[in-house]
């Protein structure tokens, strides 16, 4: 994958090292964070999860990627938690697909990272990659994720929202909405809405 497709003037996506474990751990306890998710992690399965995350990236080249911020020159990068694309295991009712997707730390939110990074993330998918389309979803009510995947351009039909099968029914957490964009679509954005790779 070239470097100057998986970084911008503020982040970089980059491959997980061992030493992102510890942090991603706290965000995956953290009730704000984890809120619409069904439960929090433990660190055993914080960690086999981030151990899964790294081994397929290794694997295709491409996934969850670990953010870091780059701060200002020579301050160290900081690890700000995930974004980026993925073939979901769940048997969804529009699968095969490939999803965008991503989860903070909490003191970054607000920040506009996840946007930036989630563009960094979607070049990738359509001008490297080139898939025909990508899609993302979540709860219904996380309206703070709805917001990023529209700001991405990615649209939701009323048509598309989904029980997901890996929340057990009645839980207040089964109910989901589908967001898609194709290629052509992605490439029709304004500029301000495409990533500026390479920019540092």
């Amino acid at each position: 994958m070239p470097e100057d497709s998986l970084r911008s003037d503020r982040v970089r996506l980059r491959q997980w090292t061992k030493a992102d474990f510890e942090p991603f751990a706290a965000m995956n306890c953290d009730p704000q964070v984890m809120r619409y998710f069904p439960a929090l992690l433990a660190r055993e399965q914080s960690d086999a999860h981030a151990s899964r995350i790294r081994a397929l990236i290794a694997e295709r080249g491409w996934g969850f990627w670990a953010v870091d911020w780059l701060q200002q020159p020579g301050a160290k990068p900081q690890f700000v938690g995930f974004v980026g694309l993925h073939v979901p295991i769940a048997d969804l009712p529009f699968s095969p697909c490939v999803e965008i997707g991503w989860r903070l730390a909490r003191p970054f939110w607000g920040k506009g990272f996840a946007s930036e990074a989630a563009r960094l993330a979607m070049n990738v998918g359509f001008e490297i990659l080139q898939l025909p389309q990508i899609v993302a979803f979540t709860a219904r009510d996380n309206l703070r994720s709805r917001a990023v995947m529209m700001r991405l351009g990615m649209r939701c039909a009323a048509e598309d929202n989904f029980d997901h099968p890996a929340v057990p029914e009645g839980h207040a957490l089964r109910a989901h909405c589908l967001y898609r964009i194709d290629r052509e679509t992605w490439r029709d954005l304004p500029p301000r809405q495409r990533p500026e790779v390479g920019a540092r």
